[in-house]
């Protein structure tokens, strides 16, 4: 489709950026750590189930990625990102911004509202292991790991600071998303 899309327009600048969202909230996230042999290691947990969704743009080709943090999912909330998004990406004459993304209902319903210099690209149903941004929740993830967090503003300011951390490293970021299929320069 990018080979297409570059012969079809040559004087558009195109780049191929990859979306979703994911769920955090104070129910614990439970991972592996090192322990002396017959030592069990304790992690204090008080689940509680109020969540926030990151809403995450990344670049595989460049490592750039672009983080929202929103209460809900909705299709109101991801025409306001993707209307933010096509902005700050300065998508529309002479820049075309191709959006590889999953078949939520939000993403496909008819009250979506697609801005100008962005396009849609589905992937296909049920298939997480093609989708780029799926590769960087475990580094988001990792703020709160085998922790308590106290109430949700500690939750939102400990992923807001991973999210800003994730922005500046371009490197770390690509080394998780760049497929082997991925379409390079774009």
């Amino acid at each position: 489709m990018v080979l297409l899309l570059k012969l079809l327009f040559p004087w558009l600048q195109l780049e191929v950026w990859a979306f979703d969202e994911h769920r955090l909230g104070l129910k614990p996230i439970r991972r592996r750590v090192w322990a002396l042999r017959g030592k069990t290691p304790l992690a204090q947990e008080r689940p509680r189930y109020r969540w926030l969704y990151v809403y995450a743009f990344v670049r595989p080709g460049t490592g750039e990625s672009e983080y929202w943090l929103l209460p809900s999912v909705s299709t109101e909330a991801f025409n306001l990102v993707l209307s933010s998004f096509a902005q700050l990406s300065r998508a529309g004459e002479g820049k075309l911004v191709l959006l590889v993304l999953d078949r939520a209902g939000w993403h496909t319903s008819r009250q979506t509202r697609v801005p100008e210099g962005v396009g849609l690209c589905f992937l296909p149903p049920y298939s997480p292991e093609l989708q780029p941004v799926e590769r960087t929740w475990g580094l988001i993830d990792g703020v709160v790991a085998n922790g308590q967090v106290e109430d949700e503003e500690a939750l939102w300011s400990k992923v807001e600071a991973r999210c800003a951390y994730l922005q500046t490293q371009p490197a770390l970021v690509q080394s998780y998303t760049l497929f082997h299929w991925w379409p390079m320069g774009c």
